[in-house]
């Protein structure tokens, strides 16, 4: 099946890029840190895959990635603006509660993760991928890193721990000013918020992946492993096929 872009206007006026394949019941999926609707749910196959299985699969590019804007204005990177990003694309979409389902993988995850818990989202089921418990309670100290290997940019090296990040972050051309204010618009979030999300929920994570902590830890869900660590998890096949699995279910 064929992929389609199309654009919507957010909230503050930033335009931000759709992507759809299949047709069904849609699942909004988001992508993770400095990476993108192609790069995480459409490449590896898992939008195909959904669609196959009688889905459409609805693929946002957050503000900053993809084929989305990439303001340089502070004013568009207010705390919670991915969230609030995705609650437009609802409206867009014009979908009620229980209408959809909601996927995320790391900073997709924890957007996700955060929308529901707040009572923003309403989804039929949630998937979180690659996403631990330290990485919605303890953001800052994840942001903390990735801040570095933006501002280290052009001196990390090869033996440092920052260099496969900033090697990802090369490769998919981001906006490095943009993607600077938007890792200041997020906060924490009380583990035990996630607690009390009613939806069914599925964490599922690599088997090798621990940039964002435990995902085992995270209340209230049930939680599976694919094969690979945080990076490698997004292109196996385990991950569009759990998913599947869990929707349909």
């Amino acid at each position: 099946m064929s992929t389609t872009l199309s654009h919507f206007t957010s909230f503050d006026g930033t335009q931000l890029a759709l992507h759809r394949e299949g047709a069904g019941r849609p699942v909004i999926l988001l992508h993770g840190l400095f990476s993108s609707a192609h790069m995480n749910w459409i490449k590896w196959g898992h939008s195909a895959r959904l669609a196959e299985a009688g889905f459409e699969a609805v693929m946002l590019d957050f503000r900053v990635h993809g084929h989305s804007d990439a303001p340089h204005d502070p004013a568009k990177y207010p705390t919670g603006v991915l969230v609030r990003d995705v609650a437009a694309l609802i409206e867009h979409l014009g979908l009620d509660e229980g209408e959809f389902d909601l996927v995320g993988f790391s900073l997709g995850a924890r957007t996700a993760l955060h929308a529901c818990a707040g009572g923003i989202l309403s989804p039929r089921r949630l998937v979180a991928c690659g996403m631990g418990l330290s990485g919605i309670a303890d953001w800052q100290r994840r942001a903390a890193f990735f801040k570095r290997v933006i501002d280290e940019f052009d001196t990390i090296t090869r033996d440092d721990p920052a260099y496969l990040s900033r090697q990802f972050l090369k490769s998919q051309g981001v906006d490095r000013e943009a993607a600077r204010l938007l890792l200041g618009a997020f906060d924490n979030l009380d583990p035990a918020l996630i607690a009390e999300i009613t939806v069914p929920t599925l964490v599922l994570c690599g088997d090798r992946d621990t940039d964002n902590g435990s995902a085992e830890e995270i209340p209230g869900a049930v939680y599976q492993t694919v094969p690979g660590g945080h990076l490698d998890s997004a292109t196996k096949p385990e991950l569009g096929e759990g998913i599947v699995d869990f929707l349909k279910a």
